[in-house]
């Protein structure tokens, strides 16, 4: 069985998610007796979109998600380090304080002075990377398959070539919080954005169609029992306009939730395609109307193309001790945040992580 791990993006709320693979990588741990063991020892494909892209390429690198915690919490106020003042009408935060960061991580020796290129052998599993090409206008999934397309080493094209850093920096590069990244690609220079600025904010339906979509060229067998698929979002609430009357909604009210809801929107439906293509194993409440669908839907079990988990908590507001804090005011940049974001993780992880979440139902407990 093939295993894919799909993470959100969301800023410093991927601290959310990371308790929640904390439980996970705990469950395989103690299944296995293994206490050194690690995500990227279990699953074959590991995908992320922006702060999911920087979650799924260290544990491909092989690190313990009590690392990349530790990331986190150590170094969130390093990459937030806020342009100079005259600065900031090109964006909020300075894009170099990011590269510094990744180039000391993702490099071929202990100083980062070498950089590890997308095809390096430090990765452990397939990676997928989404970022969006604003040069082309088009969504860039790009992984380390080398039978891909775009993975001749003898190709000034070949995308096994970029850093593995840059990569990452593009798919982080939010509007307006971070410059673009430029990255050349053969004599053609490109600018990324953000990956959340395309259909994959939530990338398990892509990284779904990239495992076995013959294009794609990795073809792995897409049955319920042959492909299991994980994914794990930041714990976002629904995005709402203020609770005032219609006359008194506002410019700036709008604003703020237009990009959010549209984010939300998009991630929600990337969910519905997988639970329906899928078995849903595990999955909130989608709406009122269609439930969970973690039973048979358009397809029989027999049809399904994979075992699917989706971990994700769609609630109003977080709680800490005996402080609440409404989700939707969680802001990507807010480091300030983090105990919240932790706390609330660890509680969703202990309350609906399961082991038995983690491999395919038997056929009769798909039979009325």
């Amino acid at each position: 069985m093939k295993r894919i791990l799909a993470l959100d993006g969301g800023g410093v709320r991927g601290i959310f998610s990371l308790q929640i693979l904390a439980r996970l990588e705990e469950l395989f741990r103690d299944e296995a007796g293994r206490p050194d063991l690690v995500l990227a020892d279990v699953f074959q494909m590991i995908a992320g979109t922006s702060t999911g892209a920087i979650i799924a390429t260290c544990l491909s690198w092989g690190m313990s998600v009590k690392e990349v915690e530790n990331l986190y919490i150590t170094r969130s106020a390093e990459m937030f380090t806020k342009e100079s003042w005259y600065r900031r009408y090109k964006a909020k935060y300075r894009s170099d304080a990011l590269r510094t960061a990744f180039c000391r991580i993702f490099c071929e020796d202990e100083e980062g002075a070498v950089p590890a290129l997308l095809g390096s052998k430090k990765l452990k599993t397939l990676l997928v990377i989404l970022m969006r090409d604003a040069s082309t206008g088009s969504s860039w999934p790009v992984s380390n398959n080398p039978n891909a397309l775009y993975a001749d080493p003898s190709s000034a094209e070949c995308n096994l070539n970029i850093p593995l850093w840059q990569l990452v920096r593009a798919s982080t590069a939010a509007p307006a919080f971070f410059a673009p990244e430029q990255i050349h690609i053969g004599p053609n220079r490109h600018l990324f954005v953000d990956g959340g600025i395309t259909p994959f904010n939530n990338p398990v339906l892509i990284a779904v169609l990239m495992a076995t979509l013959p294009p794609y060229r990795v073809c792995w067998p897409a049955t319920r029992h042959d492909l299991h698929v994980v994914s794990v979002g930041t714990g976002t609430a629904l995005a709402r306009l203020p609770a005032k009357p219609a006359d008194k909604i506002n410019v700036m009210d709008q604003f703020g939730f237009v990009v959010p809801a549209l984010l939300g929107s998009v991630a929600w439906e990337q969910d519905l395609l997988c639970r329906v293509l899928g078995d849903c194993v595990h999955g909130c409440v989608l709406d009122s109307e269609v439930g969970a669908l973690q039973e048979p839907t358009l397809l029989s079990p027999a049809e399904q193309k994979f075992t699917y988990v989706r971990y994700d908590e769609l609630k109003k507001a977080v709680r800490l001790g005996a402080l609440e804090l409404p989700q939707n005011e969680v802001q990507l940049d807010d480091i300030s945040r983090i105990p919240f974001l932790q706390e609330a993780g660890r509680t969703y992880a202990a309350e609906h992580v399961r082991l038995e979440h983690l491999y395919p139902r038997s056929w009769k407990a798909l039979t009325p």
